[in-house]
C-alpha cells in the first residue's frame, strides 16, 4: 500500500493551471517541430539538443493513448514503495503537479487505483494499486518493451542497454530507479536537462532552445525565416514561434531581405548579441554539468548512440556525432 497526500489546492485553477497549459502547449509544439533535414553542426555536439530531437522523433512515434505514458509512469511507480507526497512523486517523475491531479482522476476513474482517507491524518489519503491496476502495470511493461524495441531497431541489445544505463544517469537520484523504458528515460533525462539550463537563465527571459536560432542569425547575417528554418530543420511554424519570441524579447529585428526587396529577413540587435553571451554561457554550463553526470566517455558513447536513432530523418547524424565502435 503507497500513501500519497493529495494536497488542498491542486485543481486546474490558478498560476499552475497556467503552467500546466504552458507546458502542454510546448511538449506539443516540440512533438511536431522537427523537420528531415541536415542538423546544424553547431548543435550537434550538444547531448542536450540530441536528446529533444530523439524525444521529438519518438514521441511522433507514439502509439498510445492520450496520457498513456504519464498514467504507466504513475502506476508503474506505485508498486515500488511509499510515498507521502503526491507533489513529490509528481517531481520525481517530471510531472507537472496539476497534470498530476489528472492523471491520479483518470486512474481511479478506470479503478485501477483506489484512494481513500488516512485515518492519521484526514488531510492524506491512501493511494494504492487495485487488481486492476497491477494488471495495467504488467501490460503496460509489455507495451513499453514492444515499443522500445521499435525505436531502438537501430541498435544492438548491447548499445540499447548502454543507451538505458546512460540515460538514467541524467536524471536525479531519486527517479532513476522509478523509469522503465528507453522512450521514458529519453523524455524524462530531456525534460531534466531542459529545466536544469533554463534554471541558469532565470530572469533572463532566455531560454536554451534559443541559443539555436541566435547562434545562426550571429553567423549567418541577414537571413529570411525559411532558410532559419532549413538551416535549424524545425517545421516552419516552430520557427515562425521561436522568432516572435526573439522579436518580442528585442533580440531579433525583421528587416527588409538586401537580396529580395519582397522578404523579410532576420537579424540580430544589439540587444540579442548580448543575449547570445548569456544563452551560450548557460549552455556551456549545462554541457559541462551533463558531461559530469554521464563520466569519464559517457557523454561521447550518448551522442553517438542517439546520432544512430536520429540517421533514419537525418542521414548524416550518425556520423557527425559518431564515436562508439
Amino acid at each position: 500500500m503507497t500513501i500519497v497526500r493529495v494536497e488542498p489546492g491542486g485543481g486546474t485553477r490558478g498560476p499552475d493551471a497556467e503552467t500546466a497549459t504552458a507546458t502542454a502547449t510546448e511538449t506539443a509544439t516540440e512533438e511536431t517541430a522537427e523537420a528531415p533535414g541536415a542538423l546544424p553542426e553547431a548543435l550537434t555536439g550538444f547531448v542536450g539538443y540530441l536528446l529533444r530531437r530523439v524525444s521529438a522523433q519518438f514521441a511522433a512515434c507514439s502509439d498510445g493513448p492520450e496520457g498513456g505514458s504519464r498514467d504507466f509512469l504513475v502506476l508503474d511507480a506505485l508498486t515500488g514503495g511509499d510515498w507521502a507526497s503526491q507533489l513529490d512523486l509528481a517531481e520525481r517523475l517530471g510531472i507537472n503537479r496539476t497534470l498530476m491531479v489528472g492523471v491520479v482522476d483518470r486512474l481511479e476513474g478506470r479503478g485501477q487505483v483506489l484512494r481513500t482517507r488516512n485515518p492519521d491524518n484526514r488531510r492524506q489519503y491512501v493511494l494504492s494499486l487495485t487488481d486492476e491496476g497491477r494488471s495495467a502495470v504488467e501490460a503496460g511493461r509489455r507495451a513499453v518493451a514492444e515499443r522500445d524495441a521499435r525505436l531502438t531497431a537501430a541498435l544492438t541489445p548491447e548499445q540499447a542497454s548502454r543507451l538505458d544505463t546512460l540515460l538514467a544517469r541524467l536524471l536525479p537520484p531519486g527517479t532513476q530507479d522509478l523509469v522503465r523504458g528507453t522512450g521514458h528515460l529519453v523524455a524524462q533525462a530531456h525534460h531534466r536537462l531542459r529545466r536544469l539550463g533554463d534554471e541558469k537563465l532565470a530572469g533572463t527571459g532566455l531560454r536554451v532552445r534559443h541559443y539555436g536560432p541566435l547562434s545562426l542569425l550571429a553567423t549567418s547575417g541577414p537571413c529570411p525565416q525559411q532558410r532559419l528554418a532549413q538551416e535549424l530543420a524545425v517545421s516552419g511554424p516552430a520557427a515562425s514561434q521561436l522568432v516572435d519570441e526573439l522579436v518580442a524579447g528585442g533580440m531579433v529585428h525583421r528587416g527588409r531581405d538586401p537580396h529580395d526587396r519582397r522578404r523579410h529577413a532576420l537579424e540580430l540587435t544589439e540587444l540579442g548579441h548580448t543575449q547570445l553571451k548569456r544563452v551560450a554561457e548557460a549552455v556551456g554550463l549545462l554541457a559541462a554539468e551533463t558531461a559530469e553526470l554521464l563520466g569519464p566517455g559517457g557523454e561521447d558513447d550518448l551522442r553517438a548512440l542517439l546520432g544512430r536513432l536520429l540517421e533514419p530523418a537525418h542521414p548524416e547524424a550518425a556520423e557527425a556525432t559518431a564515436r562508439l565502435d
